[in-house]
């Protein structure tokens, strides 16, 4: 990894890393629209460091709510599986409100901490993730999440500037219009409109939870569970399983119906 202002062989200074990391995430969000922001610093946050891909998840209490922003693909399905376990290194750094380093996903202890998100992320060719939690006056919103398809811990060196990044993500995230010419509205404004267009690809998830819950009599936590139970047996998605129960192909039985089908691939008019 190059390191720009530094001369000849010399380690830059900490000063000079923190400016390089602005200096990076600033360029890439420089002449963006707010919609273009995230996934730019996604990627930029895999320019400043030596990962394969990152991503930004936002959390609502100690739960993974949406994604914000993702450099890659693989990146996005790591962050749609927890999403769908509820389970992962990215939901331990929201409950722990800490870094959560995992060096190897195939070898003890990090292949038992998560063991099927550790063999879905392998399978993807996942070998380190790296999760850091987004902070905001004691509150964790979020996650920054870091993968490649190398093991090996990050450096002290590596884990500074991921802390930085995280910062730097962490404020773009609630300060969404800060240091755009365009003209500026209130930055709760700005968190409203971009927090609503990072959830509109779980939106169909919370509206068929709502089924779930009236269908079974479940709470909402309840629901969520059977709809990532049923997304787990099938090798699916929860938003998958989502959209199937809205356009009524799907309807998940009560544990007392019996059976391993569901009462479940109903006729639309059934409710």
């Amino acid at each position: 990894m190059s390191v720009d202002g530094a001369s000849g062989d010399r380690e830059p200074s900490e000063t000079e890393e923190r400016a390089r990391v602005t200096e990076t995430l600033t360029a890439a969000a420089k002449g963006l629209s707010p919609d273009d922001v995230p996934q730019a610093l996604c990627r930029a946050c895999v320019e400043l460091l030596p990962v394969t891909g990152a991503s930004v998840s936002i959390a609502s209490g100690r739960t993974v709510r949406a994604t914000w922003c993702a450099s890659d693909s693989t990146a996005a399905r790591l962050a749609e599986a927890q999403y769908t376990l509820g389970d992962g290194p990215c939901q331990s750094a929201i409950e722990r409100a800490a870094a959560v380093l995992a060096d190897d996903l195939t070898k003890a202890p990090d292949s038992g901490r998560w063991p099927v998100f550790a063999h879905e992320a392998v399978e993807l060719g996942v070998r380190a993730v790296f999760s850091l939690p987004l902070g905001l006056g004691g509150a964790t919103i979020g996650t920054l999440d870091l993968y490649r398809h190398t093991p090996g811990a990050l450096s002290s060196r590596d884990l500074r500037i991921a802390l930085w990044a995280r910062d730097a993500v962490t404020f773009a995230l609630v300060n969404l219009h800060a240091g755009y010419d365009a003209d500026e509205r209130a930055v709760g404004e700005g968190v409203a409109s971009w927090m609503e267009a990072s959830e509109s690809d779980h939106s169909e998830v919370y509206q068929a939870v709502g089924m779930v819950m009236v269908q079974l009599r479940l709470g909402a936590e309840q629901a969520l569970d059977r709809m990532r139970a049923r997304a787990f047996a099938q090798g699916r998605t929860v938003t998958e399983v989502a959209h199937d129960i809205l356009v009524r192909t799907l309807r998940l039985g009560s544990e007392t119906e019996g059976g391993a089908e569901d009462a479940g691939r109903r006729d639309a008019g059934d409710d």
